[in-house]
């Protein structure tokens, strides 16, 4: 796995944890992963949308410390299927 970053958006609302990751993820190269803490609920379907419109992956969606959300996304096109993915 390549470096990766954290985008702090506790208290921030919509648009801005969106906005926050994508100046966070223009700096990173495909494959790192950027997890977004937020305690905006918009974030929840926000973050995974634009990941999607972007052709990232979602990794995962956990509850955090002080009531955040961690939102994981990995960069970058999925990695190709393995030879055992029939």
């Amino acid at each position: 796995m390549t470096g990766g970053a954290t985008v702090d958006a506790r208290g921030l609302r919509c648009p801005m944890p969106v906005i926050r990751l994508a100046k966070a993820a223009r700096d990173l190269p495909d494959g790192a992963v950027v997890t977004v803490l937020a305690t905006d609920p918009a974030a929840r379907h926000d973050v995974p949308a634009w990941a999607r419109m972007r052709g990232h992956t979602l990794l995962g969606v956990e509850e955090a410390a002080e009531g955040a959300t961690a939102i994981s996304v990995r960069l970058g096109p999925p990695p190709p299927p393995g030879p055992d993915a029939r």
